[in-house]
């Protein structure tokens, strides 16, 4: 079958069509999938969005819970007398209370001057304030351990300071070292630190 010079000419005609048609299409579908990509890209952005506004939230309400607990941790140490200038009266008389409470045989203490923790205060700005510890040595005479045990459950309840008991050491009384109308079996010698929290040194109002 031969093709006319008219029948080419229709038929270029045709083929420019179907040409443009094909452009049309290809057009078509990369413009769908740039569309496509543009409105993921845009939901992963929103997404990524959402994800930072709650991992903030998140962030904002678990500070705000820290907040409150270390706050109630301040004012419990402020209601038992921890937070301020330390009170060696006040213990000085509470462990004479003691003694006599208990009826301890002998209870010997000597307070070293106070000093500086390196520990950070928990429910306090940074920096606004410290710990601080006054040490004692201790020698306490015992029928039984049990002594040892209730003076040191004593201060913890009830001293105006956080106690840390640093050492303690219990040893036998040798027979007839005793000069009490009540022979000591035991004898503890201790550190304890008597801890408070105040100011840090420094700042106005504070003592150096």
């Amino acid at each position: 079958m031969k093709l006319k010079t008219a029948d080419l000419a229709k038929l270029q005609y045709s083929l420019i069509a179907a040409l443009l048609m094909a452009a049309l299409g290809a057009g078509s579908v990369f413009f769908s999938l740039n569309m496509s990509q543009a409105a993921k890209l845009a939901r992963n952005a929103a997404q990524a969005e959402r994800n930072e506004f709650a991992g903030k939230l998140d962030r904002v309400r678990s500070e705000e819970r820290e907040i409150k607990q270390k706050s109630a941790v301040f004012a419990e140490l402020q209601k038992r007398g921890v937070v301020g200038d330390e009170q060696r009266l006040e213990w000085v008389e509470l462990l004479k209370d003691i003694r006599d409470k208990r009826r301890l045989i002998d209870l010997q203490y000597e307070f070293a001057p106070q000093r500086p923790l390196e520990i950070a205060p928990a429910g306090t700005p940074a920096g606004a304030y410290a710990f601080y510890a006054s040490g004692m040595k201790v020698q306490l005479k015992l029928l039984h351990e049990e002594d040892l045990t209730r003076l040191l459950g004593d201060l913890r309840q009830q001293a105006a300071a956080l106690i840390q008991v640093k050492a303690c050491n219990v040893s036998r009384v040798p027979r007839g070292a005793g000069d009490s109308s009540v022979t000591a079996q035991l004898q503890a010698d201790c550190l304890i630190d008597w801890i408070t929290l105040r100011e840090a040194a420094g700042k106005p109002g504070t003592q150096k």
